[in-house]
């Protein structure tokens, strides 16, 4: 049938916002109306008439709410088709009323998980049964059934039954079945994610696996104005930039995401002094501790001004007015800051008082920290599937760092290794990084072999390379890259060793007076 008259609605929701009304609209159609519990408190308020779903069943509520519309007075009226006169006939034969429309949202489940402290008792108290029930029977007999649990598809609904007296398309009620099937999975999902979380040594790759994604909101485009494209948050626990906060500018693109996103990582490696990065195409062209956070952007963005015009920034401290006059200096422009706070000053002065022509544009984007102490899973497309791997949380190599050359490093170089080795795992492969003073001083990212990317970052260091030090993201297989690194001046070299020529290379850096260290890790990035 296409028009479906709606005569005898079921509701049941937890989420009574704009219910009454959209009731009342049913009502002047000649709807009655079948609830239960609060629900059935606020139509009665309202001088709507109910019946109780005790009543309707001739079957009391029981186990303290558990079961109330687990029924085949419920059920059967949802589930018969109109089309099949024996469905009819049983329905009739049992005094199966049937039912035009079910209202109902489920019990907030998510919701009470995200309480602090909240109970395990609880939590499965608050996971609903019979309302996914009843939108699944409802949803599967769509041809008869309108089955609505969003509030706010109530005015499209209200429009349409005044529109066609009292009467939904099938189109409209394939939708809103579309939807529905949408919702229990998603409510399933939440519940499996609550429970593996629950459980010690969960697997992180099980067989099956669904990932919920929530669409916070819709691009202009994708990364070229032909493709379309939307940003979802993932997960329970919103973190990162699936709760970001637009402190000011021009809406975010596409490819303004995925460098913000470069730039949170790399922010969230350093915790014991400001630290500043500048992204270009996803690669750090800028990165610098300081004594306070104006400095460390300052010089990150003089790591490599060229490649910064146009740049991200990532901060790993709030955004204050110091760091406002810094970006203001000179001839700077840059698209976004990601920070954990900004500082009304700073942005009335970065935004409001000055005369450059990006200020208005320029994207201030709140983001919390992200929580590195436990990788999470991350996920990546491709053709007829998805790939899945836990992030590479691994920052520090420390206990199983060996030197492996008569130089042994000094501590100030150590330090600096360090620093290096942290930054290094943010390029693309093969990575080659070279910094000085905690500051970056060249790079080389995404070549196809590892000594274009060695000269790639010694170019770029120029004389900054002279007493610096090299992290290169995986082992050297030839000792031609020492040799190149020796000639321009570098102290110390950082890598993870492995090869089956590492005694050449241990060889090349004892020759020249470089010390190296061994961290056993790599950090690939393809």
């Amino acid at each position: 049938m296409d028009k479906l008259a709606i005569k005898r609605v079921l509701v049941s929701v937890s989420d009574k916002a704009g219910v009454v009304d959209f009731c009342k609209v049913l009502a002047g159609h000649g709807a009655e109306f079948i609830s239960t519990g609060g629900t059935a408190k606020a139509l009665r308020d309202a001088g709507l008439g109910v019946k109780d779903i005790s009543e309707h069943t001739g079957f009391p509520e029981m186990l303290d709410g558990r079961v109330k519309t687990l029924h085949p007075l419920v059920h059967g009226g949802l589930l018969a088709r109109r089309d099949v006169p024996d469905h009819l006939r049983v329905a009739e034969k049992h005094g199966i009323g049937l039912i035009d429309m079910v209202i109902v949202n489920l019990y907030p489940f998510e919701s009470t998980v995200a309480k602090p402290g909240v109970s395990f008792e609880d939590a499965i108290e608050n996971i609903d049964i019979g309302g996914p029930s009843m939108v699944r029977s409802a949803s599967k007999n769509h041809e008869a059934v309108a089955v609505v649990t969003d509030p706010a598809d109530y005015a499209e609904l209200i429009r349409e039954l005044s529109e066609h007296d009292g009467k939904l398309g099938l189109a409209t009620r394939r939708r809103l079945a579309l939807k529905a099937f949408r919702l229990t999975s998603w409510y399933d999902h939440a519940i499996a994610e609550y429970l593996q979380g629950q459980l010690s040594g969960d697997e992180e790759m099980p067989a099956r696996k669904l990932v919920a994604l929530t669409q916070t909101q819709e691009l202009r485009y994708g990364e070229n104005p032909h493709q379309k494209a939307a940003f979802y948050a993932t997960g329970r626990r919103r973190e990162g930039l699936g709760d970001l906060q637009q402190v000011s500018g021009k809406e975010l693109s596409y490819n303004n995401i995925l460098d913000l996103d470069a730039a949170m990582r790399v922010a969230a490696e350093y915790h014991d002094a400001p630290f500043a990065v500048v992204i270009k195409h996803t690669n750090p062209c800028g990165a610098a501790l300081g004594e306070t956070i104006a400095e460390a952007f300052a010089r990150s963005y003089d790591c490599d001004p060229l490649s910064a015009f146009g740049g991200i920034v990532g901060l790993n401290r709030p955004f204050d007015l110091a760091t406002a006059e810094a970006f203001l200096a000179g001839e700077k422009f840059l698209e976004a800051v990601v920070a954990p706070g900004f500082e009304p000053a700073a942005v009335k002065a970065l935004v409001e008082d000055s005369k450059k022509k990006w200020r208005k544009s320029i994207r201030l984007v709140k983001a919390l920290p992200l929580v590195v102490s436990r990788p999470p899973v991350e996920y990546r497309s491709v053709t007829g599937g998805m790939l899945a791997q836990t992030s590479d949380g691994h920052s520090d190599a420390s206990p199983e760092l060996k030197v492996v050359t008569s130089h042994v490093p000094n501590s100030a170089q150590m330090k600096e290794l360090s620093f290096a080795w942290r930054l290094c795992k943010h390029y693309k492969s093969n990575a080659i990084v070279l910094t000085a003073g905690r500051a970056l001083a060249g790079y080389g990212a995404g070549q196809t072999n590892r000594v274009d990317s060695t000269e790639h970052a010694l170019t770029r260091a120029g004389q900054k390379a002279k007493g610096g030090v090299l992290a290169s993201d995986a082992f050297f297989p030839f000792p031609d890259s020492i040799d190149k690194a020796a000639k321009a001046g570098v102290a110390a070299i950082i890598q993870p060793g492995g090869s089956v020529r590492d005694e050449e290379v241990i060889a090349a850096c004892n020759n020249h007076g470089i010390a190296m260290v061994f961290t056993g890790m790599r950090h690939f990035r393809h």
